[in-house]
Order: C-alpha cells, then sequence, then structure tokens
C-alpha cells in the first residue's frame, strides 16, 4: 500500500488509503490510523511541564565555570576575596566522592577537569547559588590560570599521532569489513575511479536546550530533567556519585527535542546538578543557555571519506574500497556507535562482491563528537551517492542506470555478507521516485533552460537549475547483537477502571512515541486505543527497554508491547478460565482481577533466531530490517551569489508498516529539512577547536521559507521480524537530502563538489575555476 502527501506540511492522503484507515478504526485497530498525539493538547495549552516550568521556590541555580583553550594545564582556581563565597556551593574535581568519571563506552571522560583540560569548554568548577543574581556574581569571580598545551584538530594530524590524545594511535575505534576480495579485482577492473568527499560537524539544535534538577537525600539522589536515556544517567553518575544505581533516580520532564544531543550528554549535566545538590544541601537546577549549549555538548562527527571504485565494462561494480575517517574530538563518547554504522552504511544499496571497507574515529582536541540523526550513515551515505553520480559522469552513463546495474536486489549481498532476502525495496523506491518527481522530463527541462540562460547576458538569466537523487538504505535498531546486549523489557499493568498502563524507558521527545507505543500495545491487546495510559519514564516505576535511540522504538519497543498485549490477553483469560470475545468483557475482566490483586505481565527482547552477527569480523545480519528510500532534490541557483534555493522535495520510502501516518509524514518532512540544512546552510566554524558561532544569529538553519514542498510516499511491505510489520524511520529521512542536493548542484552548474555544506562561500570560487 503506498500512500502520499503532494503539499507542504499535513497534506491529504489517496482515497484509497483515507478508506482503508477509516476501514481499521472501525474494526478497532490503531495502527494505520491517524491517533491523536496523547500529549498534544498539554504542549499546545501550555499545560506540559518542561524543566523551567517546575516550581522554583528553594531551588539554587547552578553554573559552570570552563576552559578555552584547545588544550591546557588547569595550574589553579582562582577565587576573588571580594567576594561572599559562603553564600554559594562551589564544586570543583576534589569533591567528587567516587571515580571522576562519566562511563558510557569506555571510561575516560572526567565530570570535572582535574589537571588536564582537553578540549574547549570543559567544565573545572560548578558553582550554586540561591538565586541567578548571586550566581553571576559568583561566576565572574572565579577564574582560571591554564598553560597552553599542544593540540590537534586536523585528521591527519591524530592519525600521524603528531599530538597523543588517546591510547598508542589516537583510534578510539577502528573497523574493518571486508566482501571477497577487493584488492585483486580493483586490479583486474575496466575502470577505476577515486574521489575523497568531506563534511561538517551540525548542531542538533533541539528547541529546549539542556537542563538538569537535582535534589539530593538520605534515600539517594533523585534527578529530572530533559533527555533520551533515563537508563543511560543511571549508568553514567551512580558511581561517580558513590551511590549503587538503585539509589538514583532519573525521570523525565517533557522534552523539547533531542535528535541524539540528549542521549549522552544528560549524563554529564545531571552529574553537574547532583554534585551541586550534594555540597549546597539544597535542589539545583543547571540549565544552559543557547551559546554554552551549542559550544560545550557534542554535535554530527565531521569527517572524511575516500572511496575507489573499479567497474567492469559494463559499469557493473567488482570492487570498492572505502577509507572512513571521523572527528571524534576530545573523549570516546559514541564514536564507536556512530563509526559502526556509518561503516556498515558506507557501501549504499549496492551488491559489489568485492568490499573492503576501513573505518575509524579518531581523537582531537575538540568537544567530543557524539550522536546526530543517522549517527554515522548519513556521513558515509552522502559520500557513495555523491560518488555513484561522479562515476556515472565519468564512464559515461547516466546515473540513474548506473544504481540500477548495482543495486541490491532480493537474495542479494550487502557488504556485511547479509543476505536482505525478499526485503529488498531499493528498486522500487527508485521507480516510484522518478515517476513521482518527473525526473527524466524535469531533467531535460532544466537542462534546456540552463542552456538558453548561459547564452543570455540578463540578469535574470544568471540562475541555473538541477535536479539530482540518492538512493540508500538504512538499518532498523542497534547493529549486530547491540539489541542482545540492551536485552530491553516492558510492561504493562492493568487497573481497577480496565485501562491498562504501558511501562518504559522510552522518551517522547516530540516523535510521538507514547501515541504510538499505545497503539501497537491496543492493537496486541484488542482494545480501543484510548483505554492505554502512558506515562513519562521514571526509572523508579519503568523497567529498562533500552534507548530512544536508532530507529528502535517503533519497530523494537512497539513490537515488544505488541506481544506484551497479546501476553496480557492470553493471563487475563487464564484467570478467568474462559475466553473473552470483546473488547468491552475483555475490560472488565480486567478491572475485575485487577481490583483484587496485581495485573502485570512482562516481556523482554529475543533476538530473532534468524540473525546471526559476528562482532569481530563485523559479518552477518547487521540489521533485523532496512528501511528503503529515494530522495529527488530539484534545486536553482543564482550564479551572482552563490545562493541555493529549494525547488522541490520528493521522498520515497520503504518503511514496512506505517503505524501513525500523520506522525510517519512529520518524522520523513523534520529528517528531510535537517538534511538540507546539513546540506547547504548549517555550517559550524571552528578555530582552534572551539565554536565561533554559537547563536542561532549566526549558526543558520533552515525556516519555513528555506524548505521547499516535500512530497512524502510511503511503500508499506511489513516485515516478518517485528509482530507488527513495522520498521523504524525516524533516522533514515535524514540520509538522503545531502547527496541529493549535491548532484542537483551538480547537475545546475557542471560542477562537482565534494564538501557540505556548500554554501555560497564554495559555490562562488567553484564557478570561478569552473569558468
Amino acid at each position: 500500500m503506498a500512500s502520499n502527501l503532494p503539499n507542504h506540511g499535513i497534506g491529504q492522503s489517496q482515497p484509497s488509503e483515507i478508506h482503508a484507515r477509516e476501514q481499521a478504526e472501525k474494526q478497532g485497530q490503531s495502527i494505520g490510523a491517524n491517533v491523536i498525539r496523547r500529549e498534544g493538547r498539554e504542549k499546545t495549552t501550555g499545560e506540559a511541564r518542561y524543566l523551567d516550568d517546575y516550581p522554583s521556590t528553594g531551588v539554587w541555580v547552578g553554573g559552570t565555570i570552563r576552559t578555552t583553550l584547545p588544550a591546557c594545564k588547569v595550574n589553579a582556581i582562582n577565587f576573588d576575596p571580594s567576594f561572599d563565597w559562603k553564600s554559594v556551593a562551589v564544586v570543583t574535581a576534589k569533591d567528587i566522592p567516587g571515580p571522576n568519571c562519566i562511563p558510557l563506552l569506555i571510561e575516560d571522560q572526567p565530570a570535572l577537569v582535574d589537571g588536564i583540560s582537553r578540549h574547549p569548554d570543559e567544565p573545572v568548577v560548578l558553582i550554586a547559588a540561591p538565586d541567578k543574581e548571586t550566581l553571576g556574581h559568583a561566576l565572574k569571580a572565579c577564574t582560571l590560570d591554564c598553560e597552553e598545551l599542544p593540540a590537534i584538530h586536523d585528521l591527519d594530524d591524530s592519525l600521524n599521532c603528531k599530538v597523543k590524545l588517546h591510547g598508542d594511535d589516537n583510534v578510539f575505534k577502528r573497523i574493518t569489513i571486508k566482501r571477497g576480495d577487493a584488492a585483486s579485482a580493483m586490479q583486474s577492473a575496466a575502470h577505476v575511479l577515486e574521489g575523497e568527499y568531506t563534511f561538517g560537524a551540525q548542531e542538533q539544535l533541539y528547541i529546549e536546550p539542556q537542563g538538569m534538577q537535582a535534589v539530593w537525600s538520605d534515600a539517594g539522589v533523585h534527578l529530572i530533567g530533559s533527555m533520551q536515556c533515563p537508563y543511560y544517567v543511571v549508568k553514567g553518575i551512580a558511581k561517580l556519585l558513590g551511590l549503587e544505581p538503585a539509589q538514583v533516580r532519573v525521570q523525565q520532564s517533557t522534552t523539547g527535542g533531542g535528535f541524539g544531543g540528549k542521549e549522552d550528554y544528560p549524563s554529564v549535566i545531571a552529574a553537574h546538578a547532583a554534585l551541586l545538590a550534594r555540597k549546597s544541601a539544597h535542589p539545583v537546577r543547571l540549565t544552559y543557555d543557547r551559546v554554552e549549549d551549542i559550544r560545550a555538548t557534542p554535535k554530527r562527527h565531521p569527517g572524511r571519506v575516500r572511496i575507489k571504485s573499479g567497474f567492469d565494462q559494463n559499469a557493473k561494480l567488482v570492487a570498492l574500497e572505502i577509507d572512513c575517517v571521523l572527528d571524534g574530538g576530545a573523549y570516546c563518547t559514541l564514536s564507536p556507535v556512530v563509526l559502526s554504522r556509518g561503516a556498515i552504511h558506507a557501501g549504499g544499496p549496492y551488491d559489489c562482491p568485492n568490499t573492503e571497507i576501513l573505518a575509524r574515529a579518531v581523537a582531537t582536541n575538540s568537544p567530543p563528537h557524539g550522536a546526530f540523526r543517522g549517527f554515522g550513515a548519513p556521513q558515509t551515505i552522502y559520500a557513495i551517492e555523491t560518488h555513484m553520480d561522479v562515476c556515472a559522469k565519468k564512464l559515461g552513463v547516466d546515473g540513474i542506470d548506473l544504481r540500477r546495474r548495482n543495486l541490491v536486489r532480493a537474495n542479494g549481498v550487502l557488504c556485511t555478507g547479509q543476505n536482505v532476502g525478499d526485503d529488498a525495496w531499493a528498486e522500487e523506491a527508485l521507480d516510484t521516485a522518478l515517476q513521482r518527481s518527473r525526473f527524466y522530463e524535469k531533467r531535460e527541462a532544466y537542462a534546456a533552460m540552463n542552456r538558453i540562460a548561459s547564452s543570455s547576458t540578463e540578469k535574470e538569466n544568471f540562475k541555473r537549475r538541477g535536479i539530482g537523487l540518492a538512493l540508500f538504505h538504512h538499518g532498523a535498531g542497534f547493529t549486530g547483537i547491540g539489541e542482545v546486549r540492551l536485552a530491553s523489557i516492558v510492561s504493562i499493568r492493568g487497573n481497577s477502571d480496565g485501562t491498562v498502563t504501558l511501562l518504559c524507558s522510552q522518551t517522547e521527545i516530540g516523535q510521538g512515541t507514547r501515541t504510538i507505543l499505545a497503539q501497537t500495545a491496543a492493537d496486541g491487546l484488542g482494545i480501543p486505543v484510548e483505554w492505554v495510559l502512558t506515562e513519562d519514564p521514571d526509572t523508579k516505576d519503568a523497567p529498562n527497554s533500552g534507548p530512544t535511540v536508532a530507529s528502535r522504538t517503533a519497530m523494537v519497543v512497539g513490537g515488544l508491547f505488541y506481544t506484551c498485549g497479546q501476553m496480557l490477553r492470553a493471563e487475563v483469560e487464564k484467570r478467568v478460565g474462559r475466553s473473552l470475545a470483546t473488547a468491552d468483557v475483555l475490560r472488565v475482566a480486567i478491572a475485575e482481577i485487577a481490583a483484587k490483586e496485581e495485573l502485570k505481565v512482562s516481556h523482554q527482547y529475543k533476538q530473532p533466531s534468524d540473525m546471526h552477527w559476528d562482532e569481530d569480523t563485523y559479518q552477518g545480519d547487521a540489521y533485523a530490517a532496512y528501511g528503503w528510500a529515494c530522495y529527488v532534490a530539484e534545486v536553482e541557483v543564482d550564479t551572482l551569489t552563490g545562493e541555493v534555493k529549494l525547488l522541490d522535495f520528493t521522498a520515497v520510502q520503504e518503511v514496512g508498516r506505517v503505524i501513525n501516518p500523520i506522525f510517519a509524514y512529520g518524522q520523513i518532512e523534520g529528517g528531510v529539512a535537517q538534511g538540507l540544512g546539513w546540506a547547504i546552510l548549517e555550517n559550524v566554524v571552528y578555530k582552534d577547536g572551539r565554536v565561533q558561532n554559537p547563536t542561532m544569529t549566526d549558526y543558520i538553519v533552515p525556516t519555513s521559507k528555506d524548505t521547499p514542498k516535500i512530497d512524502v510516499i510511503f511503500l508499506e511491505h511489513p516485515h516478518h521480524r517485528a509482530p507488527h510489520g513495522a520498521k523504524g524511520i525516524g533516522e533514515l529521512p535524514m540520509d538522503g537530502p545531502a547527496p541529493a542536493v549535491v548532484n542537483a548542484l551538480r547537475d545546475a552548474l557542471g560542477v562537482s563538489f565534494t564538501h557540505i555544506p556548500v554554501i555560497p562561500e564554495i559555490i562562488l570560487p567553484a564557478l570561478e575555476g569552473a569558468e
């Protein structure tokens, strides 16, 4: 079943689709219906409580003293004696009761600098005060005496160990993926083409900056704040605070966006708030303003990808050698996870029999880079899809035809050796996108317009138009055995009024988590979605269902709730000793049981028996399922100013099964907008490792005026490894916009751009060089 969104924003679906969904609702099915957003009313009316909406009476405010140099030794912390330091609480590394480390994948990042600082804006001193005015005076009265140390910011300087920052080689993670014999196949290839593709960092720019509030008591510490992964916070700070995990209670407040930026960093700010609460003996709220947030927190990894590709006489790929290097920043944080996904997607949706991929994440003296929607895949997909168009031009073949000759089809094999079986929809996505966008027709029309414009001297004819596409896939869920390690658990509790409550640690960050999980549980249980209650996570009650990342919420956790709903129905029928034919009868039975005794069922993730993965060789089933997509971008370039205008955008994706159409449209539109921003606008400017444009005046993101009409089309082929057939979609739309835009720019200008963002400062010199 295909659906579409012909207008920018929430458009109209096809009549057949509307009818199908109306029928689903009449039959009591929630999956596939436009169920109203659970928290929508509260957010619309202002009743939703973000962290700064919580009562502040008696709550102290916190602030941070940070380094400014790329690398330095902190020789002294100076406290102005004219300030009344008894009026505030001050925390330094010596006040940390446990190890000075915030563990994530490895234990290398200190909570506070104790001697050596490895990047600008690294925290050294924390201060809490009864009010903002006093805090401001205290922050000005504390200064650092620092001695600058040698630093590195270049990838090759890091690889060559010009300064040693991590281990013996500055490499946080090294991954090698081999299929066949790429070196031998390359030697016999008819055509060998090489390219280098680079990309800058990208700021998540969530609506609500980072923030956390801590309350210390004899029982431990209670934290509430803006986050994606409550149990990451528990793991990240318990040992540091000298507490057992059970003594750390983490509660999510309404969260204004995350996009990966609130995956790992909330552990840092939670540790700081907790240390201040412990020292001051008061509740402490620590929130960042926009400048501090942009400068101090992780961003998308910048880096480069070098591709060497071998083709036979028929333009069929016979060999691929890919070298990917990501800038991890000063500490490891999530770089291995990002690198892993990037490496696995580096070969694109192509069946190349001989592939070798070398991927490394290296240390530099920048703040750590981390997760951002797509995490790794957008970087390498941008490279391979840009490279395919470059190769097509050099080979003298059409870029569409080159892709079609090489794409993976049913029972095809990806670079990890994973046989995709019948889950191969790249060609359907390609055909749908070509037809929907009228690709060939527009390409010819734009070429004709450009020929006329190039022969004219009129000002209005200094504009050129182009159209380009990107074909890609994206794995849903954690990589390899990641889901096995998480061993996610969900629970459903029956209530005395016949409703049920979902218990899990998945967070609502604007993407619709609470609603879609209610939909999956309702259909598994066989009751109306209105009878399913959801809550923001609180580790006091919620089991650990894993982090809200990696496009796993709908597919993995939604699938767990679907099965858990079936289990709860079976449990109720077992207790009453009969089959319950209707939802009304089931609700009465739930109410009667729950009024007398606890009625609660839990379900834990188990790896599908047909999935196999070797973590050492990176061979096997990297993901339970892939989403497949083809995106088409249309651009207009002003050759006088270098400005790029996005004219139209077509986004076709196969996602298994759409749970909530309106939410799904929103996910695609939002991801496309972020991808377009990374492609042509969002330029993080570093100097000596420090962000130089940390405001929304200087860091430019797409507005509604910059975003074109986005035509969203879903292809649905329910997947057998999820009980409800759904795949993840949240990460996928970030992958395609950048290469599609770069390829459209090449079509418009005849110039190959190999770095993003492609800003006017890059376009104009390139045009002068071409002339």
